[in-house]
């Protein structure tokens, strides 16, 4: 089942290029959360509300959604090569294809860049907050454009390179386990009244399974800032300085290099839920920020994601092929 793994990696990553994710087209992602939405209500009514049943109610939805995450895919995919080898590899390649976010990431992005173009604020802010976290209602242009391009920075890795990297160690089951991990943390990993004890695993884990993706994406990213013609060795330089300027381990990471990379100054204080968070800032304001910086994010993300899809399926035949001769 795993020998077709950097075949169906470097087509489903292609397929993502070209199609990305019609709205016609129900996304398994879209599953995981309502299997989290549903286990989530039913665990808080099992358990006591303290903070000690809260965490093992929390704890007991990752052991949960971690296993279905893996063993349904496996179980289909077990199936479709009993039944035979070509349909096997195509749902194998579908499946890479449905974990992977480029192209929609680019066009809900580009999206925020229309509207900015046409000088219709509201219609950028409401478009930035169909994929940021944060309170967008007072945003101005720059504060409108920051959320695109740090959105962009943190989910070419969270969206792109972290799911190709487990996509090339374990094939479609390891890269739905880790979409199942990624989608509770965006789903229940906040630290808010209402998650602070019941996402602690989740977010927690959520960290460790990025960890390393987020670095490789990073230094992918500083050499795909020189493909395209950007500063790359502010990359660096911002990289090494400010990857840790962020409340999560991970998410500073690729955010200093697009920062560094586009020579602008990146996050700073947001709102929340309502609620104002001081962050440090990310980059240095080496010239304002403009709309055009969200063109700009999205060509880095394809160079990097490309870059990544053929170095991981390269890795992955190279490894294929040593323990062969072995």
């Amino acid at each position: 089942m795993m020998k077709w793994t950097a075949l169906a990696l470097v087509l489903g990553f292609f397929i993502d290029l070209l199609v990305g994710d019609p709205r016609w087209l129900y996304h398994p992602v879209r599953i995981i959360g309502h299997g989290i939405s549903f286990l989530e209500n039913h665990l808080r009514t099992c358990f006591p509300k303290t903070e000690k049943g809260e965490r093992r109610a929390g704890f007991l939805l990752v052991i949960l959604i971690c296993t279905g995450s893996a063993a349904v895919p496996f179980g289909i995919l077990y199936l479709a090569y009993r039944i035979h080898l070509v349909f096997g590899i195509c749902l194998e390649i579908l499946m890479c294809y449905q974990m992977l976010a480029v192209k929609s990431l680019k066009d809900e992005s580009m999206r925020v860049f229309e509207e900015l173009k046409k000088g219709d604020l509201e219609g950028a802010r409401y478009a930035v907050s169909m994929i940021v976290g944060r309170d967008t209602r007072t945003l101005d242009e720059a504060g409108v454009t920051k959320a695109a391009v740090e959105t962009v920075a943190e989910n070419t890795s969270d969206g792109i390179i972290a799911p190709l990297f487990y996509m090339a160690i374990g094939g479609p089951v390891l890269m739905f386990f880790y979409k199942g991990v990624n989608t509770m943390d965006s789903m229940v990993g906040y630290k808010n009244e209402k998650y602070l004890n019941f996402g602690r695993y989740a977010a927690k884990f959520d960290d460790i399974m990025n960890y390393i993706p987020a670095r490789i994406s990073a230094w992918l990213m500083i050499a795909a800032s020189y493909m395209c013609g950007f500063d790359g060795k502010n990359a660096a330089k911002i990289y090494k300085r400010d990857r840790y300027n962020h409340a999560s381990p991970n998410s500073a990471q690729t955010e200093a290099v697009m920062a560094g990379a586009l020579d602008i100054q990146l996050a700073g204080n947001a709102y929340y839920f309502g609620k104002l968070y001081e962050k440090p800032t990310i980059g240095d304001n080496i010239r304002p920020v403009e709309s055009q910086d969200i063109q700009r994010a999205n060509r880095l993300l394809y160079v990097s994601a490309a870059v990544a899809a053929g170095l991981f399926a390269g890795i992955r035949l190279l490894v294929q092929g040593l323990v062969m001769l072995l």
